[in-house]
C-alpha cells in the first residue's frame, strides 16, 4: 500500500511539473492577427510580395494573370486563398505543378502570399458586351447566393469579380463535369444543367465587375 502510494506521488509530482503543451495558432490566426496590427500588416504584405516572386511567372507581379487559364490573384479573399494552398498541398485540388511549389512554403510564407495579393487591386477584365446581360442574369440565379451580388465572396468563398474569361470557363465546366479537378457538391449542383453558353455569358460577366 506505501509502495502505490509512493508511485501515486511521485507520477503526480512528475505532472506537475512537466511543460504544459500550448497549443499554436492556426494559419488563419495568425493570418487575423496581423491583419488586424497595423503595424505588422504592411511587412507581412511586403513579405509576400518577395515570397510569391515564383508566382509572378504566370500570376503576374501584382496578381494580375498573364495567361488566359490561369487566375488572377489580386484582390482574392485572403482566407480562401490560405485555404486553396492547403488543398493543394493535402492532395484536395490537383496540379503537380502547383503542389510542387506551395509544398516547399512555409506557413508564414502562405500567410503573407495570401495577405499580398489580398491587398493588391484587382483589375477588371474586357467582356464581350453581348454576353453581359445574359451572364448577370444567370448569376443571379444560381450563383449571387453564395458569391454575394457584387460577387466578392466571402471568406472561403472565392471573389469572382474582374477573374479571367477562360478560368472561369474552365473551372465552372470543371465542377460541371466532374473531372475531379475540382470537388465541391454544392458547386457541382448548381453547375449541373449549365451549358457551354451559359458558362461563357457568367464569365464574361463576371470579369468586367469592379
Amino acid at each position: 500500500m506505501c509502495k502505490l502510494l509512493r508511485h501515486s506521488f511521485i507520477a503526480a509530482l512528475v505532472a506537475l511539473f512537466l511543460p504544459v503543451a500550448i497549443a499554436q495558432p492556426t494559419a488563419v490566426e495568425r493570418m487575423k492577427s496581423v491583419q488586424a496590427d497595423t503595424a505588422a500588416l504592411p511587412a507581412a504584405v511586403e513579405a509576400g510580395k518577395k515570397a510569391a516572386f515564383f508566382c509572378a511567372n504566370c500570376h503576374g507581379d501584382a496578381g494580375s494573370s498573364k495567361l488566359p487559364e490561369v487566375p488572377n490573384l489580386a484582390g482574392q479573399n485572403p482566407e480562401y486563398l490560405l485555404e486553396q494552398m492547403r488543398k493543394f498541398v493535402s492532395g484536395e485540388r490537383k496540379d503537380a505543378f502547383m503542389q510542387g511549389l506551395i509544398k516547399v512554403l512555409k506557413e508564414e510564407e502562405r500567410v503573407n502570399i495570401a495577405l499580398f495579393y489580398a491587398n493588391t487591386p484587382v483589375v477588371a477584365g474586357r467582356a464581350d458586351a453581348g454576353q453581359v446581360k445574359q451572364g448577370q442574369q444567370m448569376f443571379e440565379k444560381l450563383c449571387v447566393r453564395c458569391h454575394g451580388d457584387k460577387a466578392h465572396g466571402d471568406k472561403m468563398i472565392p471573389r469572382l469579380a474582374g477573374q479571367q474569361v477562360t478560368y472561369l470557363e474552365q473551372s465552372v465546366r470543371r465542377y460541371r463535369d466532374k473531372t475531379g479537378e475540382r470537388l465541391d457538391p454544392l458547386m457541382a449542383i448548381a453547375t449541373a444543367t449549365l451549358k457551354n453558353e451559359d458558362i461563357k455569358a457568367i464569365a464574361n460577366y463576371l470579369t468586367q465587375l469592379p
